[in-house]
């Protein structure tokens, strides 16, 4: 059964101060570290179970600059057997939308069964890309999945709603899954397996590569900025419509819609 997963290179921010930089549209890295992704792990380690199970090969796939193979070699460690790193310096600024295009163009081309995402990134917390890269190659998805068991043909997954629920699905394969955090446990890579993924290839693909000529993007950061400290708060009064009334007015007022 052949498996990719699509992984990410982020900050560790959750115990860092951070602080935007001059430019206005990032964060200022020199003092953070960086690791895979953490629902990434997640989906790296249930790709390597059923390796486990059922045989077949695993490739791991990173859109990031050059760094971002040192998380590759990681996965590499873990029991992936192919690497590749598309070439984010290639690229100006990616929204969800195009960073999206731009893995569908490279997936095509591989042999897949099944294809894992992370839940959601910890840098940015878009939870786009799994669900708009399904689309894209149009094949069936599920999200937030925390169960998760496969035969040849079909997965049987559950997948965590909103207010507690779970939804229960019988999926045919090919399709995509991005995996929720606790779905299992993730190992370590022993220093064996550390050194002789450092050996290992990693394929790299630049722009020039891709077969597309233009990859849309539908939104442009513009800012980022600390959220001010404030205890303002004005509760909405009155039925659904009129809560919703007043807050669709309160948005349009300020700009934001």
């Amino acid at each position: 059964m052949d498996i990719i997963v699509c992984i990410k290179r982020v900050p560790q921010t959750s115990e860092s101060e951070v602080k935007i930089d001059s430019s206005g549209k990032d964060i200022e890295k020199d003092r953070l570290t960086f690791d895979t992704n953490e629902s990434d792990t997640y989906a790296l380690e249930q790709a390597v179970l059923i390796k486990e199970k059922f045989g077949g090969e695993i490739t791991v796939l990173s859109l990031g600059e050059e760094d971002a193979e040192d998380t590759l070699r990681i996965a590499l460690a873990k029991g992936a057997d192919n690497a590749i790193r598309i070439k984010a310096e290639d690229f100006d600024e990616l929204d969800g939308f195009q960073t999206s295009q731009i893995l569908q163009t490279v997936i095509k081309t591989l042999n897949y069964d099944i294809i894992f995402t992370g839940c959601i990134a910890t840098d940015d917390a878009y939870s786009q890309i799994g669900v708009t890269l399904a689309e894209l190659l149009g094949i069936p998805h599920a999200a937030l999945v925390i169960d998760f068991d496969v035969n040849k043909n079909r997965a049987d997954v559950q997948r965590e709603l909103e207010g507690g629920l779970l939804e229960h699905l019988d999926i045919a394969l090919p399709a995509l899954f991005t995996i929720q955090t606790g779905i299992n446990e993730p190992r370590y890579a022993s220093l064996i397996a550390i050194r002789r993924a450092a050996k290992k290839e990693i394929r790299v693909i630049g722009k020039q590569e891709l077969q597309q000529a233009e990859f849309i993007c539908n939104s442009v950061l513009e800012e980022l900025y600390i959220p001010p400290i404030s205890k303002q708060v004005e509760i909405l009064t009155g039925s659904t419509a009129e809560s919703a009334s007043k807050l669709a007015g309160i948005i349009k007022e300020k700009g934001l819609l």
